[in-house]
């Protein structure tokens, strides 16, 4: 089950994402992979606030496990997923 997170401001602050060389909010970050967070996320938004004890926080063990354990997607593949979901969503 994906994790849950609480609604807060910081959802919707933007970053430029070095995978997609775009502006995103940290909304998207949260969901990037579907069901974890992207796994860039800590090393990106570590300088805005504490993502890391936020991820903790609203995590559970077994998740937080999963999501450090997951390897990295690469940005073609991360580019033909995000597309072909929009295309869905069409």
């Amino acid at each position: 089950m994906p994790p849950r997170y609480p609604l807060k401001a910081k959802w919707y602050k933007l970053m430029r994402c070095p995978r997609l060389g775009d502006e995103i909010t940290f909304s998207y970050c949260l969901q990037e992979s579907g069901v974890f967070p992207c796994s860039q996320i800590v090393r990106c938004w570590s300088a805005v606030f504490d993502v890391e004890s936020f991820l903790h926080k609203n995590m559970t063990v077994q998740d937080w496990e999963s999501f450090n354990n997951t390897q990295p997607k690469d940005k073609v593949t991360s580019m033909i997923e995000i597309i072909e979901a929009a295309k869905r969503k069409k």
